[in-house]
C-alpha cells in the first residue's frame, strides 16, 4: 500500500500481536521465531522474483519485527501505540545496528535481519518503561521468573 508501505505492513501486525498475546510467553516465542525463519525464506523469494532485495510490497519483515517488539510484555492499547511508533521509529531512522544489517547483510536474512533488529530496540525501550512504570507492563510469565 502506498504511501508508506512499511506502516502499513506494521500496522497489520497489531491484530495479529493482540491474537498472539491470547497464547502463553512460550507459544508466542515459539510462533514469531517460526516467522522469523519462515520470512528469511520469504522475503529472499520475494526479493528474487521481483528483482528488488527488499521491495516495499513485501511487508512480512515489517509484521515479525513489531511482533518481537511487543512480544514480552502484557497487551494494551498503549503497548500497541508505544510499540508501533518505537518500531517504526527505528526501522526507518536506521539507527546502529539496524542501519549495519540492511547495509552489509543481504538477501533475505538481510531482509529479515534489521527489522529484527529494529523490533529488538523497540523492545529495550519498552522494557525501560516497563522498569519505570511508564505505561508498559511485563509479561505475568517474565516476572515469575526473575521473582525465582
Amino acid at each position: 500500500m502506498r504511501p508508506a508501505p512499511g506502516t502499513w505492513g506494521t500496522l497489520v501486525a497489531v491484530p495479529f500481536a493482540w491474537w498472539l498475546a491470547q497464547l502463553d510467553l512460550v507459544a508466542r516465542c515459539s510462533v514469531v521465531l517460526l516467522l522469523a525463519v519462515a520470512g528469511v525464506w520469504i522475503c529472499g523469494r520475494a526479493g528474487r522474483d521481483l528483482g528488488v532485495a527488499d521491495h516495499a510490497g513485501v511487508v512480512w519483515d515489517e509484521i515479525v519485527g513489531y511482533l518481537l517488539a511487543v512480544l514480552f510484555f502484557t497487551w494494551s492499547w498503549r503497548l500497541a501505540l508505544f510499540g508501533f511508533v518505537l518500531f517504526r521509529l527505528f526501522d526507518i531512522v536506521k539507527p546502529p545496528p539496524v542501519g549495519w544489517l540492511d547495509r552489509r547483510v543481504h538477501g533475505g536474512l538481510g531482509v529479515m535481519l534489521d527489522d529484527l533488529a529494529a523490533g529488538m530496540l523497540a523492545a529495550l525501550v519498552l522494557a525501560a518503561m516497563a522498569w519505570g512504570n511508564w505505561g508498559v507492563a511485563f509479561d505475568p510469565a517474565l516476572r515469575q521468573w526473575w521473582a525465582q
